[in-house]
């Protein structure tokens, strides 16, 4: 049996849309549904009010996400995404690194004497998808080269 074909348009780095929702999907559901379970320090009406609007929005960008996981990678609109994805974990990143603790759980006092808090794995993580969108942006450029100057009839 073959393969079909929209999995031979779709490379192996594609798992990084699947990858930004096994980050994402678990905060989002239970910011959505019981934000304040989360382990977050100094929750108010406001920042509870903001973080379900958060928490819908990036609900919404995973099942975006998982349903241009499945597309053939030369589409603008799975290309796009990506590239507003790669901007979301690199922004999200930076925030994490940068911001005072905030959840109040530690990996122990020597992950903590080497500066790896709770704070700085989420910001590493986001930083891994950033660059994975990256990386499926440049493996799968050359196939959207060729697919366009196919239509062009070059």
């Amino acid at each position: 049996m073959s393969a079909p074909p929209g999995n031979a348009l779709r490379s192996p780095f594609a798992m990084v849309f699947l990858l930004h929702i096994a980050i994402e999907a678990p905060i989002a559901i239970q910011g959505l549904f019981s934000p304040s379970s989360l382990p977050f320090i100094q929750l108010n009406n406001t920042s509870l009010i903001l973080l379900k609007l958060y928490a819908s929005l990036s609900l919404s960008i995973s099942i975006t996400a998982l349903l241009a996981y499945s597309l053939p990678d030369f589409l603008p609109g799975k290309r796009a995404l990506a590239i507003g994805l790669c901007v979301y974990h690199s922004a999200v990143s930076t925030v994490l690194y940068q911001a005072p603790r905030f959840i109040p759980h530690t990996f122990g006092a020597v992950a903590e004497g080497y500066g790896v808090t709770p704070e700085t794995a989420w910001g590493t993580l986001h930083g891994i998808v950033g660059l994975g969108m990256i990386f499926w942006w440049q493996a799968t450029v050359g196939m959207t080269a060729q697919l366009a100057a196919m239509q062009r009839g070059t």
